[in-house]
């Protein structure tokens, strides 16, 4: 998938009625900390969600209520996403839910990975790669 220059968030949310219109809710901290002003008119790209069974959802457990102020994972989860970016040290960025930057080491930019979070902290996490998609050619 390419990633348009112009991109300026990127989350996950629910689409919701109410009054016979349809709401998508912009996390608080995309105002606060993000490229988007309150007021102004942006264009929006819907992505349907991946299908999942229920070997990859995590145990009740294992689950915990995420909110704007924590980050959207935790260490031992497992994503696929696309690396799209090399940071300064050589290694692979990606983001995810809520355009959270989640830091790949030995990864290209464009290449599809199945990662596993080794560390969260405030504002990024890290992650190793688990498996690498093959594309063909």
């Amino acid at each position: 998938m390419e990633i348009p220059s112009q991109l300026r968030c990127l989350f996950a949310g629910a689409i919701e009625q109410q009054d016979g219109t349809y709401l998508i809710e912009v996390p608080e901290h995309e105002i606060e900390l993000g490229e988007l002003q309150s007021g102004e008119t942006y264009r929006v790209a819907m992505l349907e969600s991946p299908a999942t069974d229920d070997a990859d959802e995590p145990t009740p457990d294992s689950q915990r209520e995420r909110t704007p102020s924590t980050p959207p994972v935790e260490e031992g989860d497992q994503r696929t996403v696309e690396i799209e970016d090399i940071g300064e040290q050589g290694d692979g960025i990606t983001r995810v839910e809520r355009g959270f930057v989640v830091i790949v080491p030995d990864t290209e930019s464009g290449e599809r990975v199945t990662i596993e979070i080794t560390e969260v902290a405030e504002t990024v996490a890290f992650a190793d790669v688990v498996e690498r998609e093959h594309y063909d050619d």
